[in-house]
């Protein structure tokens, strides 16, 4: 969302871009503060369960590695499905009773996954407790489906062109924010009460996300912010549109023809940005279980959300930082250098577990996020033909859907092979700077080779783009 500090205007400085969410959220209508609210809590609870979700099914439901990937692979990429069937609901029945029925929805799946083990069901691929979890997932699936768009739509119609970029800009951000939350959260109530503990944790938070949004999002206050949003858009400032012509019948070869994967370039463009992405899938299919099985008997392996949630928090801060510090590098060389810069620290993980490797890929690998990520969208416009952008933007999320369903397939058996759960017991854990080389433990460990391979994978985007420079660029000039 960064790429909205890019427009007109008076450019600010690095700690301007920073401070100026914070001081537009302290103006901002009730209902944005309903909306933003309900996202950070969100933020906590939807990061928090993804994490450890492998884990439950691996602790819990007594599947493999493979199997609890496929399962994490299901929510992720069943939610990016689901928002692209039920994402318009919010247009039919209104953003308020979109999102009271999206959290809803979520906080009956929670419960759902948390009763199945409280209840005592057995587990086992093909078990009353995995048909139990697979139904929890599919509630909040079809919930978050719903959520995210209305949660857009309601910053969209709650603002207006001058305040819009302050509206999705703090929507990023608190996402973020409350993403970074379960490294408090987590760690003692994971210790004290097992994961099944903190996902009645999250259940228990989802359901005061529902009674706040509840509180904050009134009919009144809504009323009241459509009409003051739209008082202040300036009359006639839209374009008169044409009105549009006749209608011509379907046609399967014109639908094929227009369809922008028809666009080699764009294709081209799209999907070659699937190797960076698997970086976001391992963020949670692979990151969590790493750091808490090559990384057993240090303070990082007993708290080891505090590496997986590391991420959301950096972006957070450098994401405004990068926009403004980068405002005049084209949105092309960004995905160059974003790209590169993500995947050049991953080769650090491939030197062995410390936590000085980690760390250093943790920042740097966030650093190429925050240069790339926010300005894909605006790539995907760029180089769409005259008045198809909106068509362009959506397929561009397609590949987004394929990297999280094609990493959790694999991602479970890298685990398995290089980073399987490590025997014996824990003596007291190290500090979290400890070396993790002479753990006796790591003996079966292999996982240089795990990011290795991974580091081999991610940095083909950046090879790809780099080569495809000129011909992309050409493309992009002549719809401009």
């Amino acid at each position: 969302m960064s790429d909205e500090h890019s427009g007109g205007g008076e450019r600010k400085g690095p700690l301007a871009e920073i401070t100026q969410p914070f001081i537009d959220l302290a103006r901002a209508p009730r209902a944005l503060w309903g909306v933003n609210i309900s996202y950070l809590i969100e933020g906590l609870v939807y990061f928090g369960i993804v994490m450890l979700l492998s884990e439950y099914f691996n602790q819990y439901v007594g599947l493999n590695d493979v199997r609890a990937g496929w399962m994490v692979g299901v929510l992720t990429y069943g939610i990016t499905l689901s928002m692209g069937l039920f994402g318009g609901l919010a247009d039919r029945f209104g953003v308020r009773i979109a999102l009271f029925g999206s959290i809803a929805l979520m906080l009956a799946g929670r419960l759902v996954l948390c009763a199945g083990t409280s209840l005592g069901l057995r587990g086992g691929w093909v078990s009353p407790l995995h048909l139990v979890a697979m139904l929890g997932i599919l509630l909040v699936v079809l919930g978050y489906g719903m959520y995210q768009p209305a949660a857009y739509s309601a910053v969209r119609q709650f603002t207006t062109e001058k305040t819009a970029s302050m509206g999705y800009a703090m929507l990023y951000a608190v996402m973020n924010l409350g993403g970074w939350l379960p490294t408090f959260v987590s760690p003692p109530i994971r210790k004290a009460h097992g994961i099944v503990g903190v996902y009645w944790t999250y259940a228990a938070i989802t359901a005061a996300t529902l009674l706040i949004t509840v509180a904050l999002l009134s009919r009144r206050t809504v009323d009241r912010a459509l009409a003051e949003a739209k008082a202040a858009a300036k009359p006639g400032g839209a374009a008169e549109q044409p009105a549009p012509g006749p209608k011509q019948p379907f046609s399967l070869v014109r639908w094929l023809k227009n369809h922008p994967l028809a666009d080699a370039r764009f294709a081209f463009f799209i999907f070659c940005l699937i190797p960076a992405q698997t970086l976001f899938a391992h963020n949670w299919l692979t990151l969590p279980m790493y750091v808490e099985r090559a990384y057993d008997g240090t303070w990082l392996g007993d708290n080891f959300e505090a590496a997986s949630s590391f991420n959301s928090l950096l972006i957070f801060v450098l994401v405004p930082l990068v926009a403004a510090l980068m405002e005049k590098v084209s949105v092309f060389y960004r995905m160059i250098y974003g790209t590169a810069a993500m995947a050049l620290p991953t080769f650090l993980l491939a030197i062995g577990p410390s936590f000085w490797t980690l760390l250093a890929y943790l920042v740097f690998m966030t650093i190429g996020e925050a240069i790339w990520q926010p300005r894909f969208l605006q790539y995907a416009a760029e180089i769409a033909p005259e008045g198809r952008s909106g068509a362009y933007m959506g397929v561009a999320q397609l590949p987004w859907f394929l990297t999280k369903f094609i990493t959790s397939l694999y991602s479970g058996w890298f685990l398995t092979r290089y980073c399987p759960k490590p025997w014996g017991v824990a003596e007291a854990p190290l500090p979290f700077w400890g070396s993790v080389r002479f753990n006796p433990r790591l003996r079966q460990l292999h996982t240089e080779t795990m990011w290795l391979i991974y580091a081999l994978i991610s940095i083909c985007t950046a090879v790809l783009l780099t080569a495809g420079k000129r011909w992309l660029d050409a493309g992009a000039k002549a719809k401009r």
